[in-house]
């Protein structure tokens, strides 16, 4: 940070302004915080929709799982064939507009360190924010996971992960391995089995397909096991993880007609393919990673708050090592309903933190 830079004071920043953000930001305007001048909401993506504005063109708004509303404001009469990049864009430019919520775009939050006189110092390309209190709301686009195989830069075909999964015509002709069993990889690989020449789906685990409807109390126990993980400082696991893929008529056809014909992890890479160690190899153009993210937390390294199990302990959505930091989308209230309840909560402990706490002069 430039000594130069002139420091911003406020009560409340909020890193991010996808889903978790925005609700926490509703929630801080509605209890009486006034943007700008009590809370700033700094996000870095280029526009408004969070993750959602760079998903691929392929992922309309009707495939997509579980999107609810945010607080406050319905989304209504969406057109299910058009991009869910661009419908829920267009939500979220609304939802901030008509709340007065005042993001700050384009804005990188480079670190968050210990300031003086027990404030917290946001150092972002807009210049340093000091402030008593953190909800950090990043989620984890900007984590892609990567994992690591034997040859694996050795490959000479392509290499691609879901974040930058262009649209199943990419893939025209071509013999594609798909490496993942969740959500994003299933639906890629429906998508692509239509353009490509081959494709093989290979998973760490063998998929859990579930069947009935996704009741409340199935919802609350699948939460509950995420819950514990962060509770015990470990890396945070989705939600659908727990919960299991929800058999539709597409993944049921994807079964019937062997797109859907799981194979175990490939235990190396090839220069032309992949390779498993009973003898058995495929031939591939490209490796498509659907392997999931992993929580975008690195600029909160100076603050020490990572537990020895690699992740950082949360109690609802405070940080048991610091109760000024607020993670909303992490862990359980990673999906677009828990983060709507994780914002709500977050701003009432909070505004308890403050009502505690004289203001520094």
């Amino acid at each position: 940070m430039n000594d130069a830079e002139a420091v911003n004071f406020v009560d409340v920043v909020v890193i991010g302004a996808g889903q978790a953000g925005l609700s926490s930001a509703y929630h801080l305007r509605r209890t009486g915080f006034e943007p700008d001048s009590d809370f700033v909401v700094l996000d870095h993506s280029p526009g408004p929709g969070g993750a959602w504005q760079f998903r691929w063109a392929s992922l309309t708004y009707g495939k997509v799982h579980g999107m609810h509303a945010l607080p406050g404001m319905e989304l209504t009469d969406a057109d299910p064939e058009r991009p869910s990049s661009e419908v829920i864009a267009e939500y979220f430019d609304r939802y901030e507009q008509t709340f007065d919520l005042r993001v700050r775009r384009p804005v990188d939050v480079r670190a968050v360190r210990e300031g003086p006189d027990g404030r917290l110092l946001v150092e972002s390309s807009a210049g340093p924010w000091s402030t008593r209190a953190l909800i950090n709301a990043t989620g984890t686009w900007d984590r892609p996971f990567w994992p690591r195989y034997p040859g694996q830069e050795t490959f000479r075909g392509r290499q691609v992960h879901t974040a930058h999964y262009p649209g199943p015509q990419e893939f025209a002709g071509k013999r594609v391995v798909v490496v993942g069993g969740g959500a994003s990889g299933t639906q890629h690989l429906l998508e692509i089995a239509r353009y490509a020449a081959t494709t093989t789906w290979v998973t760490r685990r063998p998929p859990v397909f579930r069947e009935g409807p996704f009741t409340e109390e199935f919802g609350r126990a699948a939460v509950a096991l995420v819950e514990e993980r962060v509770r015990q400082g470990l890396p945070p696991k989705s939600v659908v993880s727990v919960t299991g893929l929800p058999l539709n008529d597409a993944i049921r056809q994807g079964l019937a007609d062997g797109t859907l014909d799981r194979q175990p992890m490939f235990d190396r890479i090839t220069p032309d393919g992949v390779e498993w160690n009973d003898g058995r190899r495929v031939d591939a153009d490209v490796i498509l990673w659907a392997t999931g993210f992993r929580a975008a937390i690195d600029h909160l390294s100076p603050l020490r708050l990572r537990e020895p199990g690699g992740g950082i302990r949360v109690e609802d959505t405070r940080a048991v090592a610091d109760p000024r930091i607020h993670l909303v989308g992490y862990g359980p209230s990673a999906s677009t309903i828990g983060a709507n309840r994780a914002g709500r909560a977050a701003v009432r402990d909070i505004r308890r933190l403050l009502a505690e706490e004289p203001v520094a002069a």
